[in-house]
């Protein structure tokens, strides 16, 4: 797992990706092995999109077949939304790391994840 120097980058890409959240384990963001990339993850929205309902969520980093909790089980009230990651707590994935998504039900949370590939 290398890591690149960011002081000698070349290029800064912005990238959101979406999805809705299920009871597997799901990398929202990944930063494949030998990339030769950083991704800086400035934001993580969990939106709960049921009228009625709560639902749990939990983040984790999955790094070398471990996964780390960032968040463990919190929940997200009905029509309502969580910001688990935001520019004041980014995180960088290395090579190798993915940040995954695991929810307590499956078709109540969506997530909305922007962040940068630095390479």
């Amino acid at each position: 797992m290398a890591n690149p120097n960011i002081a000698a980058l070349t290029t800064i890409n912005g990238n959101t990706q979406v999805q809705s959240v299920t009871t597997s384990a799901t990398s929202i963001a990944n930063n494949p092995s030998s990339s030769g990339k950083i991704l800086k993850i400035n934001s993580l929205i969990i939106s709960n999109i049921h009228a009625t309902s709560a639902a749990d969520i939990t983040v984790d980093l999955f790094r070398s077949a471990t996964a780390y909790k960032l968040v463990s089980t919190i929940s997200v009230a009905a029509d309502t939304s969580f910001t688990a990651i935001d520019k004041t707590l980014s995180i960088y994935l290395l090579e190798g790391d993915e940040l995954r998504l695991t929810a307590s039900t499956n078709s109540i949370l969506q997530a909305v994840c922007s962040f940068e590939e630095i390479s």
